[in-house]
């Protein structure tokens, strides 16, 4: 079990053409995450509805606690472009200094 305050990293993609800055930095200054890395443009190949495809995409590592994962899932379902995005969620192991900063920055 994740302890609500114990840090991890949130991976997604949003598309090659987005905005990927901008959707970064609302999540920093909601609260929602601590620092988010924009990756640059990878080619994803996936399986879709059926279908091989593959769609340039822009990865971001959002780092953040346990405890701010629901409201990330409520903002994707509200403002992500795709209709099933990635998001995927890893236990993270951090510095002590590094993971009071983030308690201290992601607290709503």
């Amino acid at each position: 079990m994740v302890e609500a305050d114990e840090a991890v990293i949130v991976l997604t993609t949003v598309g090659g053409s987005a905005d990927a800055t901008a959707f970064a930095r609302s999540l920093v200054a909601d609260h929602l995450a601590g620092c988010v890395n924009v990756l640059p443009v990878v080619t994803s190949v996936y399986a879709w509805k059926g279908a091989i495809e593959h769609d340039p995409e822009q990865p971001l590592v959002i780092k953040t606690t346990a405890s701010n994962v629901p409201r990330l899932l409520e903002r994707f379902a509200a403002v992500h472009p795709y209709e099933v995005p990635e998001f995927v969620v890893l236990r993270a192991e951090v510095s002590a200094a590094y993971g009071r900063w983030l308690r201290e920055v992601t607290a709503p």
